[in-house]
């Protein structure tokens, strides 16, 4: 539980960087997600998915 706790605060802090350091920038790529339609938004969370298995299964 701990492991996965800590894996979850790391998220957060890596999630938190580009709106606290480029806000504008951020934004910007934020309203561009926001025009892509359902299976582009999919795909892009199944390639997030699938990348991060990939990391699991080589440094794990």
């Amino acid at each position: 539980m701990d492991t996965l706790l800590s894996a979850l605060a790391l998220v957060l802090v890596i999630e938190g960087l580009m709106p606290l350091l480029g806000p504008r920038r951020w934004r910007s790529i934020f309203e561009r997600v926001l025009a892509l339609g359902d299976g582009q938004i999919r795909f892009i969370g199944l390639i997030s998915v699938l990348t991060g298995l990939l990391l699991l299964l080589l440094f794990s």
